[in-house]
């Protein structure tokens, strides 16, 4: 068993997908997930990136992310706008609602708690 693991995103096959239709406000925004790591107790760590756009996220999960390319802004519903740029790191935790709204195509990096 391998007890380490990089992050290569030309080592497999991004997953295609994009927000629910009912969740859209604005744009066309494509997502593309590498998901390198499933593990035990519903963790999931890998990388993520968005096209332009801007819809309204849900959480229930537990999410830290760090921005490695891009320009987002995320905001709490009822709450101020956190402008998210290459370098920045954010803890979303189970109960967030809000929006996403990628400015410039977007990559993150991100560990999930489900």
């Amino acid at each position: 068993m391998i007890h380490a693991l990089i992050f290569d995103p030309s080592s497999l096959e991004p997953e295609i997908g994009g927000p629910a239709p009912d969740r859209l406000i604005s744009g066309n925004p494509q997502f593309r997930t590498w998901n390198f790591e499933e593990a035990d107790g519903g963790i999931y760590a890998g990388i993520w990136e968005a096209t332009p756009g801007k819809w309204r996220i849900v959480y229930e999960e537990w999410e830290y992310f760090h921005i490695l390319s891009g320009y987002s802004v995320v905001t709490e519903e009822g709450g101020a706008e956190t402008h998210l740029k290459a370098g920045y790191s954010m803890i979303l935790r189970p109960g967030f609602k809000g929006t996403w709204e990628v400015i410039e195509t977007t990559r993150k990096d991100y560990v999930i708690r489900v």
